[in-house]
């Protein structure tokens, strides 16, 4: 070895590096991104969450209860007419956590009332298990202290009132706060993971092959000997996207297996539900494999696409950190991913046992995504032939 051929190996590789304006946003970009990504966006906080309050009581107490809550600032108050309403928004994901005033709220805030205290529901989702070990504790205080401002300011009110007319003042009992895990008491993280799982493995898998191959055919010559034939560019989309989607279905339905038989965790709700929405899903994830497939000279630069697109799925897609924890702007970017709304509704069927009326707005996102990319990928496949 010398030292001069080595500066030559040196100089030519640094120059083909420089000269390739994707792997040169590779090496910046990607790391930045991680850094800003991990560092201000994913977080276990309890902050922004959805709070769905039923007041029973619906009283001048419970309502100072209420804008108490509110005025924390941390959860953003959802109110709701019945508890059978409060039920559904916590199955659909609608809100993370829920109140509930009884209805003697106001009597047990009053000096005069029975000894008994008034007791405070307080419900959250226990499927998001990352968020779930620190909202117990902080429900339980935040709502303590709520109540107790308000009792307060009850008592005093009473107070002043009794030593206007000279009598004794007895203590109020004051409120009970009761807090419940919902669809996963035991907070059992490998349900959340394993509910998380199939949109990581149907989004980067899915996705991968279906680019390779087709890159690799066109390679070959394989692929334009197609577009020569008399098929249509939709019917040669569907030979390429049938046998593969019928592959992924199958492999759902032997994780669903698997993760029962193996890990211990089967869906709450409809498996054929489950299935079928997966293997709608599978649909999405082929036509972004074409896309990707159609704009890349090479299986090399397929995988590199692939694989940064696959970061932003991990990161605030919510397969690995809640997407409620997140700032609003990123929570308003990761709609954009049909990942984000197929691993909601794919814990929304394993954790809380979710139906289909009640993912419909979710169901229809995944609609819109799959006939926008099928197009999207008939039109770069026709500009690649």
């Amino acid at each position: 070895m010398t030292g001069r051929r080595l500066r030559t190996l040196l100089q030519r590789e640094a120059r083909a590096t420089f000269r390739d304006p994707f792997t040169m946003i590779a090496l910046v970009a990607v790391p930045l991104a991680a850094l800003l990504v991990f560092g201000f966006v994913l977080s276990t906080e309890v902050k922004g969450l959805s709070l769905g309050v039923y007041d029973a009581s619906r009283g001048a107490a419970s309502r100072q209860f209420v804008s108490a809550l509110a005025a924390n600032g941390t959860f953003a108050i959802r109110p709701y007419a019945s508890r059978e309403a409060l039920d559904e928004a916590l199955v659909a994901g609608h809100v993370s956590a829920a109140v509930v005033v009884p209805p003697d709220f106001a009597r047990a805030v009053a000096a005069e009332a029975a000894a008994a205290p008034a007791e405070l529901v307080v419900i959250y989702d226990g499927g998001e298990t990352v968020l779930a070990g620190n909202a117990e504790g902080f429900l339980r205080a935040l709502v303590a202290d709520a109540a107790r401002r308000v009792t307060t300011r009850e008592r005093d009110a009473q107070v002043a009132a009794r030593r206007a007319r000279f009598e004794a003042t007895p203590n109020p009992p004051g409120v009970d706060v009761r807090v419940r895990a919902l669809f996963n008491p035991e907070l059992d993280a490998t349900r959340f993971m394993v509910s998380g799982t199939f949109g990581f493995v149907l989004s980067f898998l899915t996705t991968l092959i279906t680019a390779i191959s087709i890159v690799k055919e066109r390679l070959d010559g394989t692929f334009e000997q197609l577009q020569v034939t008399p098929a249509t560019s939709f019917e040669i989309l569907l030979g390429k996207i049938v046998p593969l989607g019928v592959v992924f279905t199958l492999d759902v339905g032997l994780m669903m297996l698997a993760g029962g038989f193996l890990v211990g965790v089967w869906p709450a709700g409809n498996p054929i539900f489950f299935l079928a929405v997966s293997a709608f899903y599978v649909l999405i994830s082929l036509a972004i494999g074409i896309v990707i497939s159609a704009t890349s000279a090479t299986a090399a630069e397929a995988v590199q696409k692939t694989v940064m697109l696959s970061i932003p799925l991990v990161q605030i897609s919510g397969f690995a950190f809640p997407l409620r924890s997140m700032p609003r702007p990123v929570q308003w970017i990761a709609e954009v991913f049909p990942a984000t709304h197929y691993i909601r509704i794919s814990r929304a069927i394993y954790l809380r046992g979710a139906g289909p009326l009640a993912m419909l707005p979710e169901l229809a996102l995944l609609i819109v995504f799959a006939a926008a990319l099928v197009v999207f990928a008939m039109r770069a496949m026709e500009r690649r032939a």
